[in-house]
């Protein structure tokens, strides 16, 4: 198992979705309201199918079954199977998403047979004042939080920070989120599709219906704890990875690449993903190629350990793995 893998972008519609897909990051599409990008899913109904090389036309289930953990990794196909543990996005908010959040495993396997959704953030674009709503201001109780979703008065209790280029947020599951309108970002999270919807801004959609909303079942669900502060707090370093979230779920780092890095993977035994956040780099092997630009993402397979990433220009790559 040694090729580098491109995946077709599968490309979602969303009621509070944008361009910027397209005009950014190049996807194709004529539609006007394109919310998600999803670079990498297992999710059913919507598993992505290789564009590059090879194994062209085959689906990530058929290559999970065929390579195992040649592909992902010996520990995370003795783990999970035949499902692919993560789901990799690119999400354009022209305007707010709904105000949610997503319940824990047990809950979400309990209730929907599904994993739980943890999360992260990556802010590639924001308007400017484009903010990102992420856990409560202080310590609240069920009733208080109860309370102001009846009087439409959520945001007088919920954390909101102004967000730019480069900024990087952790949502855990039970942490009450929502991407303000104006923010491009990429999105790392578990493979499940379990939103619990609690606000959703009065809105309806074309034809005058209003989203389902999930109140009774986000009760239970939600984390009603304060943190200090959201934001995660990183360092970069030219031409090295360096670690900005680490979780049981997957562990992401970011690469800033200016000239040749030179990659080694060995004792990982996991897939790597590369998100290009910034800029235009080629990944080589032995005289196989594959050019990565912004807005693309590349499945590196576990067996495929040692490589490098070359970039005439400043490029940013994020390098997501499980540990």
């Amino acid at each position: 198992m040694d090729q580098f893998i491109k995946f077709t972008p599968i490309l979602k519609d969303k009621i509070w979705g944008g361009e910027k897909l397209m005009t950014l990051l190049q996807k194709e599409s004529e539609r006007k309201d394109i919310g998600e990008s999803w670079e990498i899913s297992d999710v059913e109904g919507d598993t992505s199918i290789v564009a590059n090389g090879k194994l062209k036309g085959k689906d990530l289930k058929e290559l999970i079954e065929e390579f195992k953990g040649a592909l992902v990794g010996e520990k995370i196909y003795n783990h999970f199977g035949n499902k692919f543990p993560l789901l990799i996005k690119f999400i354009d908010a022209k305007e707010a998403l709904s105000i949610q959040l997503h319940p824990h495993d047990d809950l979400a396997m309990k209730r929907h047979n599904s994993f739980g959704k943890t999360e992260m953030w990556y802010v590639m674009q924001a308007d400017e004042k484009a903010n990102l709503i992420v856990g409560f201001q202080k310590d609240v109780t069920k009733e208080e939080y109860l309370h102001h979703l009846e009087n439409k008065s959520l945001t007088d209790i919920l954390n909101i920070d102004e967000v730019s280029k480069g900024d990087v947020y952790f949502i855990p599951t039970g942490r009450v989120h929502a991407i303000g309108a104006g923010v491009l970002l990429a999105e790392i999270q578990q493979t499940s599709d379990i939103t619990y919807r609690v606000y959703d801004w009065d809105r309806q959609d074309a034809q005058g219906n209003y989203r389902e909303l999930h109140t009774e079942e986000a009760i239970d669900a939600i984390d009603y704890k304060a943190q200090p502060t959201y934001k995660t707090v990183y360092e970069k370093t030219q031409n090295t990875s360096s670690e900005i979230v680490s979780c049981p779920y997957f562990t992401t780092h970011v690469v800033p690449v200016n000239g040749e890095v030179s990659i080694d993977h060995k004792g990982k035994d996991s897939f790597v993903i590369y998100m290009c956040v910034e800029g235009e780099v080629v990944f080589e092997k032995e005289g196989q190629k594959e050019q990565l630009q912004t807005g693309e993402t590349l499945l590196v397979p576990a067996s495929l350990q040692q490589f490098s990433i070359t970039s005439k220009t400043k490029a940013e790559l994020l390098e997501v793995y499980i540990k």
